[in-house]
């Protein structure tokens, strides 16, 4: 029996009974959107709460001890460059295990001749009195004092240098494994787990995975950078996490708010792996029937716009979304007046 004759059969009693409870669940329906929506601004006060709080910690960390330490090897692998002899251009078959070692063996050797000079009176050696650093692509491998290698990264963006890095490796034996005992990369990048992967290993593999992981750092950094200084005007909310490797922000225009989520599922990546850019219909919208405006928003993907975050840089790829923006919501709501 469907539900008109059910209707018809029941007592004028019964049928507003049923009325009230249609009515009472309608209102329950509408009370949980409200509620949802409550919960949904709570939750975001409560994130830019964290994010504010993030950037004082970062803040903080990069103001104290670790620039300390900057400092300090800064200066330690500035006297090196000076005190060189000989600066040699390594190209990618010459950089391998047979010249690291070569490199460990040297810094081995002139710690022990110094510390026989100072236990007697040992004529200098003008062997051991050159320093020959080695350039790397973008990075200078120094000998230093006390049986150690200093390696210096070189940073860059569009061809301009950016920020200069140093890691110190040590051993107590030329047999014996390296370690890394001193370092200025950023505090949330994973050297430690890049250590514990590949330096016993592979110490070639631990020094360029580490130029790599910073590079990649400084273009997703820096590509960031160029769309605030370019379009900040247009953009709304901004987030990221401190290696750049989630980023989100908002644009509020054409009658709708777009917000865009990246990420990027490994530290060595200046390409996205994984895009959502969706499409929130405004409730001021001119083209949302008052009806549509009382309803839950509903999202587009804007699936143009994923694709170019994960094909293009982030500043081209934003120009392409902003360009074609128009005609996907022209499309979009062309497609949902039909529906």
């Amino acid at each position: 029996m469907d539900l008109s004759v059910t209707l018809a059969l029941s007592s004028p009693t019964e049928h507003g009974e049923q009325l009230r409870r249609r009515q009472h669940s309608l209102s329950e329906l509408t009370y949980a959107r409200d509620e949802d929506a409550t919960k949904l601004e709570t939750t975001r006060a409560r994130l830019l709460n964290v994010l504010k709080r993030h950037e004082d910690l970062k803040e903080r960390l990069s103001r104290d001890s670790d620039k300390l330490i900057f400092e300090r090897l800064q200066k330690e692998f500035e006297a090196a460059r000076v005190a060189q002899t000989e600066e040699i251009s390594i190209d990618d078959e010459q950089w391998n295990d047979g010249l690291l070692a070569t490199i460990r063996e040297k810094v081995h050797i002139e710690a022990e001749r110094k510390a026989m000079v100072n236990l007697a009176n040992v004529p200098t050696d003008s062997q051991f009195q050159s320093r020959t650093t080695y350039r790397i692509r973008n990075k200078v491998i120094y000998c230093l004092d006390g049986a150690r290698i200093g390696i210096q990264y070189e940073t860059f963006f569009a061809g301009e240098p950016c920020e200069i890095y140093h890691c110190v490796l040590e051993s107590k034996s030329f047999l014996e494994k390296m370690t890394v005992t001193e370092h200025t990369l950023p505090f949330f990048l994973p050297i430690r787990e890049v250590e514990t992967e590949h330096l016993s290993s592979n110490a070639i593999r631990f020094i360029d995975h580490l130029e790599e992981i910073l590079q990649s750092y400084i273009d997703r950094r820096e590509q960031v950078r160029l769309i605030k200084e370019l379009y900040g005007n247009q953009i709304g909310e901004l987030f990221h996490s401190l290696p750049y490797t989630l980023i989100e922000f908002t644009l509020e225009d054409f009658e709708c708010k777009v917000t865009v989520s990246i990420r990027y599922s490994d530290l060595i990546l200046t390409l996205p792996s994984q895009a959502r850019v969706l499409a929130w219909p405004l409730r001021s919208a001119k083209r949302i029937s008052a009806a549509d405006r009382r309803a839950q928003p509903v999202p587009s993907r804007l699936s143009y716009a994923e694709s170019a975050l994960k094909t293009l840089s982030l500043p081209e790829a934003y120009a392409e979304i902003v360009l074609e923006l128009p005609r996907a919501l022209k499309q979009m709501f062309y497609s949902q007046e039909s529906d």
